[in-house]
């Protein structure tokens, strides 16, 4: 397998850019649900701002839990489609971080 010091120089070579390639596809993607996650935290709290000035310029109760209603239902909408997207962020990570070490792994047999 090993027959001198060349060949553990390139096998080192290789691990090392493996290495350097998943850390920085990881990096990249945890980048990119980093700044989802500020996105999404950000228009939550602007819907939630809004709902409050909403609520205080309500003129009966009635218009109040109309407007309580909307924004819960609206807010659980809004999160659900946000847990999805995250969902297919993460996988999107774990694969791209993964791509490099299977093709090492697979030129290595």
């Amino acid at each position: 397998m090993i027959k001198n010091f060349d060949d553990i120089q390139k096998m080192s070579q290789s691990n090392m850019d493996v290495t350097m390639k998943v850390m920085g596809d990881w990096s990249k993607g945890w980048q990119a649900i980093a700044a989802e996650m500020t996105d999404y935290s950000k228009r939550s709290f602007e819907e939630g701002t809004a709902t409050f000035e909403k609520l205080i310029a309500a003129k009966s109760v009635q218009q109040a839990v109309e407007i309580q209603t909307s924004y819960v239902k609206h807010s659980y909408e809004e999160w659900m489609q946000q847990m999805t997207k995250l969902g297919g962020m993460f996988q999107n990570v774990a694969k791209e971080a993964y791509k490099p070490a299977e093709k090492f792994m697979q030129a290595a047999r």
